[in-house]
């Protein structure tokens, strides 16, 4: 199998990184980690991110950002990713009001041709990273689908979360070889128990639902350590073209602190 390159999404590790930016850097290279994934910059400037990236040899693969900041300065925002040299931009998540079945959603797909044009023009790709909802169906077809369908592959590539698309109900091995030649970058996430209660409260928002009892609940898990089939995902991701792939879990669990499930993670993928 393929050795491919792994990256930390560090919102794996926020409360981490808020505390010790460069330590936080400096563990995640010494777990063996050859890139990381940003959600956020704590307040430093793209030539500091930059600049600490080339001290602890990691590769600045990709960012997410949210959706709003992006439309409030397209340029700016996205010029700045570009001097910390992303390769790579997502769109993270979508608040309830643009989601899949609501008005504004229309904006997205338009907005995100946009997006991606200016990406292109510093040199990035723009991608979208989905959750569960978007595997919504509107005349019959999924909401994610239909968001690559409409907008071009040049101005648009996936970053498939692999948990999120095995919690809206479909296969992630089939859907990386759905996207075959236009998934540059993948995210591997690994998770226990069931579909409901606080799902979204584990990534910081009140969704509003009901907490399920303890017995059988969502939780988050590292890699290997949960229901995912990764040797049957990363055959799939190796077919497919899959250049980079990012281990993210959105919350800790199974009683370890964040950087410890981030090592447990990178351990179970290097003995593959």
């Amino acid at each position: 199998m393929k050795k491919f390159p792994i990256a930390l999404q560090l919102y794996s590790v926020r409360d981490d990184l808020a505390a010790d930016f460069d330590g936080t850097l400096a563990a995640v290279k010494a777990m063996g980690y050859d890139g990381v994934e940003f959600a956020g910059l704590y307040g430093h400037s793209a030539a500091e991110v930059k600049a600490l990236c080339e001290k602890h040899n990691l590769t600045p693969i990709s960012a997410h950002v949210p959706y709003l900041e992006m439309m409030g300065d397209p340029d700016g925002v996205l010029a700045a990713y570009a001097q910390i040299g992303c390769r790579f931009v997502a769109i993270p998540y979508l608040n309830e009001d643009l989601r899949p079945g609501q008005p504004k959603f229309a904006e997205v797909i338009e907005n995100a041709k946009m997006l991606g044009a200016v990406a292109k023009k510093h040199g990035m790709t723009l991608l979208y990273h989905n959750h569960d909802f978007e595997f919504q169906k509107i005349d019959g077809e999924y909401a994610l689908d239909m968001l690559y369908r409409e907008v071009p592959a040049d101005r648009l590539e996936t970053e498939l979360d692999t948990c999120w698309v095995n919690v809206g109900g479909e296969d992630p091995v089939k859907y990386v070889r759905k996207y075959a030649g236009r998934a540059p970058v993948l995210h591997l996430k690994d998770f226990a128990g069931q579909k409901g209660g606080k799902m979204y409260a584990l990534i910081g928002i009140d969704d509003g639902a009901q907490s399920e009892a303890a017995a059988g609940a969502f939780e988050f898990r590292p890699v290997g350590k949960g229901l995912q089939n990764f040797p049957a995902i990363l055959a799939a991701a190796e077919e497919s073209g899959v250049e980079w792939v990012v281990v993210e879990q959105d919350s800790p669990s199974m009683g370890l602190r964040p950087l410890e499930c981030a090592k447990c993670s990178i351990d179970y993928l290097k003995s593959l």
